[in-house]
């Protein structure tokens, strides 16, 4: 379970890392230079709130949501454990998602540092580890 569900982490991630290199090389060398933001002002505080959203809110929703369906049962099943891992891991690494887009529109300061943080937040709290899995299938009693 941990193994597929690294797979799949990993698999989300890579592209932000190589969108984050391509972008910058593109930006550096290339003197490559687009400031939508300037033009669009709605697009930083936009991406700022998604990514808060995708990082922090909603993974808290989804988990409340999935406590909430099996809170009557004993124990639930590990497939089922697994799609709500996965679930969880789709909603929260969208936010890198978010952070590279506002890399590339080179949004103000504050919404980027903002939208970085939150993808931070999302790629180490939803890293799933031996003991965070192993904390989820003891939570929600996983057989």
């Amino acid at each position: 379970m941990e193994v597929k569900l690294r797979k799949l982490y990993f698999t989300l991630l890579i592209p932000v890392i190589a969108g984050f290199i391509i972008t910058w090389v593109a930006k550096t060398f290339l003197r490559w230079n687009l400031q939508v933001a300037r033009d669009f002002p709605f697009v930083a505080p936009l991406l700022f709130v998604l990514a808060i959203s995708f990082g922090v809110a909603l993974p808290i929703l989804w988990r409340s949501f999935f406590a909430s369906k099996n809170r009557n049962r004993k124990q639930i099943t590990e497939l089922e454990l697994i799609k709500f891992e996965r679930g969880t891991l789709y909603i929260a690494m969208l936010a890198p998602y978010f952070a590279l887009a506002a890399f590339l529109l080179e949004i103000s300061r504050f919404h980027f540092y903002g939208t970085v943080l939150a993808s931070f937040y999302a790629m180490y709290y939803f890293y799933p580890s031996n003991k965070r899995i192993a904390f989820e299938k003891r939570i929600f009693r996983a057989k």
